[in-house]
C-alpha cells in the first residue's frame, strides 16, 4: 500500500494519450454493427448470453474476447487465427489515419455519456497518473495476458474517468455535433455513435489538456494489470508501452456506480446463515427483488448490510457485531476502507465465517446482473450475496490515498460496447 497517496496537484506527469489507427468492422461485410458488438468480456457471464451473441452474427466480437475451445491455449490460438482471417478478408480494417475517437452512448431514459478513445502510456501506480481502486486476481490477469499475446491486439477499451471540464470536453461536444463514423443501437437499448479526431491541432489540444490530469480506473483493472505485465515483457520503446482506453470526463458526464454481486457455489442459503446467528441481525424479506433491494439500500445507509438469496426468498444481514468486526477487519487501512461493505464481506464473511477463498472460481463467482445472480443461486443451490453500491467519491478518495478496495467492489457504467473500435499493435 502506498500510504503517501496520489494528490492530483503533485502528480509528476499527467495522462499521455496517443492517436492510433483503429480497427473497425466494415458495415457492408457484417449483418449490422449492433450484431457484432458485445458487452465487455467479464460481463458476459451466462452461457445463454454467450450463445446468443455468437448467433447474432458469425463475426461477433465475442469470438475474439471469449473464444470457445477445450484448453486455454487452444482458445487463444483460435482467437488469433480468427482475427488474422477477419483482417485478411476485410471484415475488420484499419482506418487510414491515426486519431482519437469520440464515443457516445445514450438511452431512452435520458442517460448520455461521451468520452474519448486513444492509447494511453502505461504507468506505475506509484506515479499517481492512473489510479487503480481494486485489487486484481492473478489468474484473470494471466488469462487476459495470454489472449493479448496471441492476438497482439487490444480488443476492447478500458473505462477510465477524470475530472477536467476543459478543452478536451469542449472538443468532444463539438465533435459530437458532426456526422458520425458509425451509429447503431444495441439490444440493451443503448444507442452508440463514434467520431474520429485526426486534425493535428485538435490532437495536440487534447494531449496538452489531458497532460494536466490523472485518471481513475472505472472498469478494467485486470486489463490494465495485463497491459502493464505485457509492457514488462517487451523492451521499450514498443507498442506495448500503450494500452487502449476510453476516458470519460465525469465533471461533464457522471458515471453510474453499481454493485458487483457474489455467487457462492456449493453453499446453500441455510448453511450460509447458520454460523451468522448472533453475529448479524438477520431478517427474512418476503418481497419481490426490487423491494428487497430498496430495503438493502435503507439498511446500508446505517451500516454494513447484505442480501442473501437462493432459497426462493431474501435474507437481510445488517448490524454486524462490533467485536466480530474488530477481530476480523485489518486495522492498517483508513476508516473509509475498513467500513466498506466489500471489506466486511471479504475479511469477515468470506475469510472468517464461510472460509471461501475469494480467488477460487470453483467456490465463488462475481456477477454484475442482480437478477442473474439470484437465478443462478436458486438453480444451482448456492447462495447469492447481493451488495449495495459504493459512492464514486469514496472510490476516488481511497484511490488518491493509494488504497485499493477488495476485488470486484464496484461496477461503473455504462461500459463501452466491445467491437466498435479495436487496436492492433502491429498497425
Amino acid at each position: 500500500m502506498n500510504t503517501a497517496g496520489h494528490p492530483e496537484a503533485t502528480a509528476p506527469r499527467g495522462l499521455e494519450l496517443t492517436p492510433f489507427r483503429g480497427l473497425r468492422y466494415d458495415p457492408d461485410r457484417v449483418g449490422s454493427l449492433a450484431a457484432v458488438t458485445s458487452p465487455p468480456y467479464d460481463v458476459v457471464v451466462r452461457p445463454d448470453g454467450l450463445h446468443q451473441l455468437q448467433s447474432n452474427d458469425p463475426y461477433n466480437i465475442v469470438r475474439l474476447i471469449l473464444p470457445q475451445a477445450t484448453t486455454p491455449a487452444e482458445r487463444n490460438d483460435q482467437a488469433a487465427r480468427t482475427l488474422r482471417r477477419w483482417l485478411a478478408e476485410g471484415i475488420l480494417a484499419a482506418d487510414p489515419e491515426p486519431g482519437f475517437y469520440v464515443y457516445e452512448q445514450h438511452d431512452d431514459a435520458g442517460l448520455l455519456q461521451r468520452g474519448i478513445i486513444g492509447t494511453l502510456r502505461l504507468s506505475e501506480p506509484s506515479e499517481g497518473v492512473v489510479l487503480p481502486h481494486e485489487d486484481v486476481m492473478p489468474h484473470v490477469v494471466a488469462d487476459r495476458a495470454a489472449l493479448m499475446r496471441a492476438t497482439s491486439a487490444n480488443l476492447e477499451p478500458l473505462l477510465l474517468t477524470y475530472r477536467g471540464n476543459g478543452s478536451t470536453a469542449a472538443l468532444v461536444e463539438h465533435t459530437a455535433e458532426q456526422p458520425p463514423l458509425l451509429s447503431t443501437t444495441t439490444e440493451d437499448g443503448y444507442s452508440h455513435r463514434l467520431w474520429s479526431i485526426t486534425d493535428p491541432a485538435e490532437v495536440a489540444r487534447v494531449q496538452a489538456d489531458l497532460g494536466r490530469h490523472q485518471a481513475l480506473i472505472a472498469d478494467g483493472h485486470h486489463r490494465w494489470a495485463t497491459y502493464r505485465r505485457l509492457r514488462a515483457e517487451h523492451p521499450s520503446p514498443s507498442p506495448w508501452d500503450y494500452g487502449l482506453v476510453l476516458l470519460v470526463d465525469t465533471a461533464r458526464y457522471p458515471l453510474r456506480v453499481r454493485a458487483i454481486h457474489r455467487l457462492l457455489h456449493g453453499l446453500p442459503v441455510a448453511e450460509a446463515l447458520a454460523p451468522l446467528d448472533g453475529l448479524f441481525r438477520i431478517r427474512q424479506l418476503n418481497t419481490p427483488l426490487a423491494e428487497a433491494l430498496e430495503t438493502l439500500a435503507d439498511a446500508a445507509c446505517a451500516g454494513n448490510a447484505f442480501l442473501l438469496a437462493g432459497d426462493g426468498t431474501f435474507h437481510l444481514l445488517d448490524r454486524p457485531d462490533p467485536d466480530l468486526l474488530a477481530r476480523t477487519i485489518p486495522t492498517d487501512r483508513p476508516p473509509a476502507w475498513r467500513t466498506l461493505d466489500a471489506t466486511v464481506l471479504h475479511a469477515t464473511l468470506l475469510d472468517h465465517v464461510w472460509h471461501i477463498p475469494e480467488d477460487d472460481p470453483t467456490r465463488i463467482a462475481y456477477i454484475h446482473d442482480t437478477a442473474a445472480t439470484v437465478e443462478k443461486a436458486e438453480r444451482d443451490g448456492g447462495t447469492a450475496v447481493l451488495m449495495h453500491p459504493v459512492r464514486e467519491e469514496v472510490v476516488r478518495d481511497l484511490a488518491r490515498q493509494g488504497v485499493t478496495m477488495p476485488r470486484k467492489s464496484t461496477s461503473f457504467g455504462p461500459k463501452p460496447a466491445s467491437g466498435l473500435v479495436l487496436r492492433a499493435l502491429d498497425v
